[in-house]
C-alpha cells in the first residue's frame, strides 16, 4: 500500500502542476493589475515601475518559473490588494472553508444515509416515494437558487438566521444546508441502490435466521457490506464540498477561501488568486488519494499493485 500511496501522490504532483500552469495563465488574461492599482492619472514610467515591482516585466515562461520556485517553498508572493503574503491570507481563511465543509458533509451523510437505506428497507412505500422525490429535487436545484431562497424564506422572511457573516453556529445552519443538499441527495440514491442489492444476499437472510435484529441486520451486516461505493462517493462529495465553496461563500459572505479567490479575481490579485486555488487543489487532490487507501481497510480483498 505504501508503494501505492506513493505513485499515487507522485500522479497527485503533476495534476497539482497542471492546475498551476492553467491557472496562471488563465489570471493573465484578465488583464494587466496596474491598471487597477494605478490612479487615472498616472504616467507611463509609473506604470512600468510597477509592473517591474510585481515582476510582470519578464516574460512568461521565466515568471511562471519564478512562481513555481516560490509556490515549492510555500511563498506565493505578495497580495497587491491586502498588502500581505497571500500563503498568510489563505491560512487565515482556510479554518472557515473547512468549519463549513465539515458541518454541510455531516449533514449531507446523515440525511444521504437515513433516507437511502430507510428507503431501501421500505422499498415501494409512501416514505420511498418522497425519498425519491426529495432526491430528485436535492440533484436538480441550483445551489445558487436554493441559498437565495433560503435567505429570503428563512432570515429575511422569518428572521430565524442570519444573512450573512461568520457569527457562530447559527451562521454556519443556511450555508451548510445549500452546500449539503445535493450530496445529500446523491447519497442517498446510491446508498438506496447498494442496500438494495445487498438486503437480498444469503448472508442477510442468514443473519435474520440467527434472530439479529432488524436494525442490525440493515446497519451492521447490510451497511458494511454496501460501504465501499459509498466511501467513494463520499470522499467525492466531500472533496468537492471543500473545491465548490466558491458560490456558497459568496452569497452568505462567509470569510473563506472561496470568498477570498472571488475578491482576489475582481482586483486582479494574482498572487491570492493562485495561492488560493492551489491549496483548494491539493486539498481536493489528498482527499482523493485518502479515499482510495481506505479501501483497503474497507475490504481486505482489495490489493494495490
Amino acid at each position: 500500500m505504501a508503494r501505492y500511496a506513493l505513485k499515487r501522490l507522485l500522479v497527485g504532483l503533476v495534476c497539482l502542476l497542471g492546475v498551476s500552469l492553467i491557472i496562471f495563465v488563465a489570471v493573465r488574461l484578465t488583464g494587466d493589475p496596474t491598471d487597477l492599482l494605478l490612479p487615472e492619472d498616472a504616467s507611463d514610467a509609473d506604470r512600468v515601475a510597477l509592473q517591474a515591482e510585481l515582476g510582470l516585466d519578464r516574460p512568461l515562461p521565466v515568471q511562471y518559473a519564478i512562481f513555481l520556485k516560490g509556490a515549492a517553498q510555500g511563498d506565493f508572493g505578495k497580495s497587491t490588494r491586502w498588502r500581505q503574503p497571500a500563503m498568510e491570507l489563505v491560512l487565515n481563511r482556510l479554518p472557515a472553508t473547512l468549519q463549513l465543509s465539515a458541518l454541510a458533509f455531516s449533514i449531507a451523510m446523515v440525511l444521504g444515509l437515513l433516507g437511502g437505506v430507510t428507503s431501501a428497507r421500505l422499498r415501494g412505500s409512501a416514505f420511498d416515494q418522497v425519498v425519491k422525490v426529495g432526491v430528485t429535487f436535492g440533484l436538480a436545484v441550483p445551489v445558487f437558487w436554493l441559498g437565495l431562497m433560503l435567505i429570503l424564506a428563512f432570515a429575511v422572511g422569518l428572521g430565524l438566521f442570519p444573512t450573512s457573516g461568520r457569527g457562530g453556529f447559527a451562521a454556519m445552519v443556511l450555508p451548510a444546508v445549500t452546500m449539503a443538499l445535493n450530496p445529500a441527495a446523491a447519497m442517498s440514491r446510491l446508498s438506496r441502490s447498494a442496500m438494495l442489492n445487498v438486503l437480498g444476499a444469503d448472508y442477510i437472510k442468514m443473519a435474520r435466521v440467527k434472530g439479529n435484529s432488524e436494525a442490525r441486520v440493515v446497519w451492521k451486516h447490510g451497511l458494511k457490506n454496501a460501504a465501499i461505493p459509498l466511501v467513494t462517493l463520499a470522499g467525492i462529495q466531500l472533496a468537492n464540498m471543500v473545491g465548490n465553496t466558491v458560490v456558497v461563500e459568496t452569497i452568505f459572505a462567509w470569510p473563506g477561501i472561496g470568498k477570498l479567490i472571488v475578491d482576489a479575481i475582481y482586483a486582479r490579485d494574482f498572487a491570492v488568486v493562485q495561492a488560493g486555488i492551489c491549496v483548494v487543489s491539493a486539498i481536493y487532490i489528498l482527499l482523493n488519494i485518502a479515499v482510495d487507501l481506505v479501501y483497503g481497510v474497507l475490504d481486505p480483498q482489495i490489493r494495490y499493485d
